[in-house]
Parts: C-alpha cells; structure tokens; sequence
C-alpha cells in the first residue's frame, strides 16, 4: 500500500469515526452512531461495502448488512440486495418496520421500495479496481472458496465495514456491512448478514462487529461467542476477544479480526491477520487510527 493510499484509509476511517463520535458526544443513542459510521464508509469507494462493493462472478454487486440493539437485543439484517445504497439504513428498517430478522435479494429490495430506501443505478456502484479484481480471479482459474489468498496469491484482504458502541445511556449497538467476496457465486451469504456470527449487541455484556473469512465466522458463531464467554465465564471483555479470535477461530484455520466495547466502555480491537483497518475513541481514550499491528 502506497502512503498515499494509507492516508486515505485513515482520512476515511477519521471521518467515519468522527460521525459516529458527535452523535455519542451529543447525548445521542448507540443505535445511531453505528449506522452513521457504517453509511460513511458505505459512501466511500475505499471501502467492500456500499459503493466500493466487490464484483460476484456474474458481474454484479450483491450486498449484506446487519445492525443489533443491545437494549432489546431488536436486529436487522440484509442479504445478496442490488442497487441499495446504503444497506445498512435497509437492516435498521428491517428491524425496526417488519416481523422479521433477515431479508434476502428482491424481497429485500421490495420491502425497501415500500419504506422509502434510497436505490442507486449500477454506475454508481462501479469502479475500476473492484472490476479489474473480478477480471484477474476469473483469468486466474482460483475458487472463490479459496480462503488463505487471494486470486494472485498474496495474503487475502478482507473488506466488511463495521462499528461497536456504548452511549451515555448505558446502550450498546452493533452494525457491519459488505460486498462480500469477488467473484463469489451461487448466492453467497457470509457472516455480514447472520446475527450471532458477524454482529452482536446485548447490553450488560457488549457490542461486537466482525470482519474476516466468513465461513469461518458463522462455524464459530464469532460475535455471539464472545458474548457467551462473557456471559457465562465472567472473562474480561479483553479476555473473551482474544479467546474468541485467537483459541477458537484459529483452532478452524479461520482468519479475520473483530471490534468491540463493553458495557463499562472498554475497547478491543484483536485480529490474527496481519492487519485490520481500525479507529476507536472514547471521553477517556483520545482518536486513535491503525491498519498494522503494534503502531504504537
């Protein structure tokens, strides 16, 4: 990555975080500063989510989302949705105006027509990058399944959106969004849109957003699991995290990181890959923006 091109991530990650960040410092709820934070990085090319989405095999962009209320543990989730600019404002619709949990590909979209979600044409979605990598997995014979590297061989990136929060309430909240995997095929759904595995929110115990291979995610029930070690072995919200990623999503070969907050406030952000965008603050913790590990 070019430092031209780290700068940009982290302008970008500032930016998001700082939209959340005024809603919290303002009084206002845990619920709506993820979804602030989640739509500006949906609005953002940089981003696999929204409008930086992936290509699948057919040349399309399918999108999921999810967002969770730890108050009264209310979620929403999308799934495989085209042409939604921002799915995740869809999730909260989900949650907050229908009977269900999860709404997949042109249900999803016909619910978002009758509550008024803004669509986009498929112009707005593209962009060459994204469209040069669907070119290049395709010309290099590569499963999608393929999950250690990516179609040239280099160590796989992985691009979900995502955000924790706590506000003054004592609310926690949880939202994540992505394009999913280029060149995926036959409908693939990941851990973006599967409550438990990709996001979780409860109050009393934490918030959790996830990122990373999402097959492994839903074997491992990541996001709900830490919740569970939490829950029920009392272990530290520090504890649980690395638990979670480095004893249970490794045992599977799995790869990904995760962010979370707790109910007191305390923040982790752990992962076993060799790096994953990130941005945290609270009123105790100034900004703090990393991509690698150990930047201090």
């Amino acid at each position: 990555m070019t430092p031209e091109t780290e700068a940009q991530y982290k302008q970008a990650l500032e930016t998001s975080l700082t939209e959340g960040w005024e809603i919290l410092r303002s009084g206002g709820s845990a619920l709506d500063a993820v979804e602030a934070c989640v739509v500006e990085m949906e609005l953002n090319p940089l981003f696999n989510a929204g409008r930086g989405s992936v290509f699948t095999n057919e040349g399309t962009i399918e999108m999921d989302a999810s967002i969770m209320n730890g108050a009264n543990l209310m979620a929403g989730a999308v799934a495989a949705v085209k042409n939604i600019k921002q799915p995740i404002k869809l999730a909260r619709a989900v949650m907050e105006k229908s009977d269900f949990v999860i709404l997949t590909g042109k249900g999803a979209e016909e619910f978002a027509k009758q509550n008024n979600i803004e669509f986009a044409p498929d112009e707005y979605f593209f962009t060459q990058r994204r469209f040069d990598q669907l070119q290049k997995a395709k010309a290099s014979g590569k499963s999608f399944l393929d999950h250690t590297t990516d179609f040239a061989g280099n160590k796989k990136k992985f691009g979900t959106v995502g955000a924790a929060a706590l506000d003054s309430n004592g609310n926690l909240a949880a939202a994540t969004s992505t394009g999913g995997m280029t060149n995926k095929m036959f409908g693939r759904i990941g851990d973006t849109a599967i409550i438990g595995s990709g996001t979780y929110a409860e109050n009393g115990v934490a918030a959790v957003s996830c990122t990373g291979d999402g097959e492994f995610f839903i074997r491992q029930s990541v996001a709900y699991d830490l919740i569970a070690l939490m829950k029920y072995k009392k272990l530290s919200l520090k504890e649980a995290a690395e638990y979670a990623i480095f004893n249970n999503l490794n045992s599977i070969k799995g790869e990904g990181g995760l962010i979370a907050v707790d109910s007191e406030g305390n923040i982790e952000m752990v992962f076993n890959s060799e790096g994953m965008y990130r941005a945290s603050i609270s009123k105790n913790i100034p900004m703090n923006i990393e991509i690698y590990k150990q930047e201090h």
